[in-house]
């Protein structure tokens, strides 16, 4: 029987995993061109709050709860990400005429909106979440992100229900 990896390795994996999924929408957005539309804004958020909570986990490497409360956060976050991944192409696969208007660009919301409203369009998402600029393998970017923030959630579990070692 071969033991699961430590959990040090875990966070650091999901971490850089994280850092590649940013550079990736950088790399669409900059030399693609393609546009972010509110729901990829929150994705990308989302990403990097597990980013940021991977690595702090994994630099930190603290003893049995302290593992259960990361990977606890960490299920949170992804699933966060994966609901709004879930948005998306839900919003993404309405009949034309069911699709919410477009919006101006996030820029501009940003500085015409107070706060409240721009929040409720970066998670609702508008016309905009639905156009399908990139496929790979028949996923779109946010069937892409649901199965990587599915996969998040499996890693915080296991860390949150693995058994330990005592520490003294």
């Amino acid at each position: 029987m071969t033991t699961p990896p430590h959990s040090r390795l875990i966070f650091l994996f999901v971490s850089a995993v994280c850092a590649a999924l940013m550079a990736f929408s950088f790399y669409l957005q900059f030399a693609l061109e393609l546009e972010p539309c509110p729901l990829c804004i929150s994705q990308r958020i989302v990403i990097t709050g597990l980013g940021i909570v991977a690595l702090v986990a994994a630099l930190h490497n603290p003893v049995n709860r302290g593992y259960r409360r990361y990977g606890g956060f960490l299920a949170l976050f992804s699933l966060a990400g994966a609901l709004l991944a879930g948005r998306q192409i839900w919003i993404q696969n309405l009949p034309p005429e069911k699709v919410p208007a477009c919006m101006p660009g996030i820029e501009y919301l940003v500085d015409i909106l107070p706060v409240t409203d721009l929040l409720r369009i970066m998670l609702t998402g508008t016309g905009d979440c639905a156009d399908v600029q990139w496929v790979f393998l028949g996923l779109t970017i946010p069937g892409w992100t649901l199965i990587l923030f599915i996969g998040f959630i499996v890693a915080g579990l296991f860390e949150c229900l693995r058994k330990r070692d005592s520490v003294v």
